[in-house]
């Protein structure tokens, strides 16, 4: 069953397509992050799905139901925007309190949630406080605090992180699996590699508009096929003892001769055969390491661009 469907989306800008004929389908249950470099068209689409903006052309639905039907689809999501949503005007409890009750969770419900919700974002001291004096980073907990107080269907957020602790993200990661693991949705974008690496079900990299590539996070490592594995020595070595290998692809050797870099297709297999090669050759290994392609390595390929996350 698939919690977002979407059909051939076109959506343009003064003629200018922010969105070029864009498909996927994301599962229920299913963390997805949705990477892409500035411009690439990530709010466009965010804001489609959340029925901020419409379509030109194409199909969209969230929680089975087409986008169209506004209404119905707020019922049934949470959003987190990069930009605070809340009223200043109100403390933080308040602002939870309104929130729960716009969704209709009762009383005894919403005080125990409110509670945890509080506890989680490391806002409970601050709970009677109006949020105009909070700080960017304070918000930010309160925007996270605000859709754990109801259960949606699917959650969108956007850099749901951003500004904070490692600590309380790393609470907030330990919640968005736990609200996987009963069945929600998550549709994120991150500023942070590692989250997406550590924390993402799916990875979809959008760029000018079209969806590039999209996978598991290992499933696009693999496809780039490339490990670096790092020696180095006591004593140079001759090159042939590497270069005869066929998972090795470049060898890049230091000034000194004792430091080598491979790149190669199985990194993970060619250190074995390199470190017994090198023993029968009387060459003494120092150390030895592999570094196999991140998330960022992908992103790079894919797009020519480092990853910034906006």
């Amino acid at each position: 069953m698939y919690s977002i469907v979407v059909d051939e989306l076109v959506k343009r800008y003064n003629g200018t397509k922010a969105l070029d004929c864009v498909s996927f389908k994301v599962r229920k249950g299913c963390i997805f992050a949705l990477l892409g470099p500035n411009g690439a068209g990530k709010t466009t689409l965010t804001n489609i799905l959340t029925t901020l903006i419409e379509p030109d052309s194409g199909y969209a639905e969230v929680a089975g139901i087409s986008v169209k039907e506004k209404i119905k689809v707020r019922e049934r999501i949470g959003v987190v925007f990069q930009e605070p949503a809340l009223d200043t005007r109100l403390t933080a409890r308040e602002n939870l309190e309104f929130h729960a009750m716009l969704y209709g969770v009762s009383k005894k419900e919403r005080e125990k949630r409110i509670e945890k919700a509080l506890e989680l974002v490391g806002l409970k001291e601050w709970q009677d406080v109006l949020v105009e004096k909070f700080s960017g980073g304070m918000k930010r907990k309160l925007e996270m605090a605000r859709v754990f107080v109801h259960t949606p269907e699917v959650l969108f957020l956007d850099e749901p992180t951003l500004g904070l602790d490692i600590q309380t993200r790393r609470k907030i990661w330990n919640y968005i699996k736990m609200l996987r693991s009963k069945g929600i949705t998550i549709f994120m974008t991150t500023h942070y590699i590692e989250e997406a690496e550590n924390l993402c079900d799916m990875v979809a990299i959008i760029d000018r508009g079209k969806i590039v590539k999209i996978g598991t996070v290992d499933g696009l490592r693999r496809e780039l096929g490339e490990d670096t594995v790092y020696i180095e020595l006591f004593e140079p070595c001759r090159l042939e003892v590497i270069e005869k290998f066929e998972e090795v692809m470049e060898v890049n050797i230091g000034e000194d001769g004792k430091t080598i870099q491979i790149i190669a297709s199985k990194g993970d297999e060619l250190i074995p055969k390199l470190l017994s090669s090198l023993s029968r050759s009387g060459i003494k290994v120092k150390a030895v390491s592999v570094k196999t392609p991140g998330l960022e390595d992908v992103f790079m390929k894919l797009t020519g661009r480092k990853f910034d996350g906006v």
